[in-house]
């Protein structure tokens, strides 16, 4: 009995070890954008990701059947949610430097089109995550699409209330 728990701590991080060589890579770009940072130049990117990754490796062996993957990317959003709308900006905004592609946008219109276009999660499940309502979703995910695809255009009406007082994800 003695020799299993040394095999099974071996596998466990074998496994955890395929699953960063594997994941990392995209989390890692989607810390990037979320913090709106360069890609060569961002250590709160990298911050976000090392969090996440170390959460999901501490729920490793309780994850039983769900996607380690899921849990990473839930995790991100949600440390970067609480992060930037409960402590004022520790992620929300780039300081000096380089700036990456969505930084034009607040940290919700950022999490919001994250998860809608580059994750692909679906908007029940991006509204039940931040807490929000389907059709607050599917407008802060509309409005940041056009904002990104027209950046010279002026912001749509209430935009600047968005952008003043977010709502957080739910706790």
């Amino acid at each position: 009995m003695g020799d299993r728990q040394p095999v099974r701590g071996e596998r466990r991080v074998r496994e955890f070890e395929a699953f960063v060589a594997g994941a990392a890579g995209r989390l890692l770009h989607a810390a990037t954008l979320l913090t709106a940072e360069a890609p060569d130049a961002n250590p709160r990117a990298r911050r976000l990701l090392t969090l996440a990754l170390a959460h999901t490796y501490a729920r490793w062996d309780r994850l039983r059947g769900e996607d380690p993957y899921d849990c990473a990317r839930q995790y991100l959003a949600t440390r970067f949610a609480h992060t930037t709308w409960h402590r004022h900006g520790a992620f929300g905004h780039t300081r000096s430097g380089p700036r990456g592609p969505l930084a034009g946008l607040s940290p919700q219109e950022r999490l919001v089109l994250v998860l809608r276009i580059y994750e692909g999660v679906a908007e029940e499940q991006t509204a039940a995550l931040l807490g929000l309502p389907v059709e607050r979703v599917h407008t802060i995910c509309d409005r940041a699409t056009a904002t990104v695809l027209h950046p010279s255009r002026p912001a749509p009406a209430g935009r600047a209330a968005t952008q003043a007082a977010p709502s957080g994800p739910a706790r």
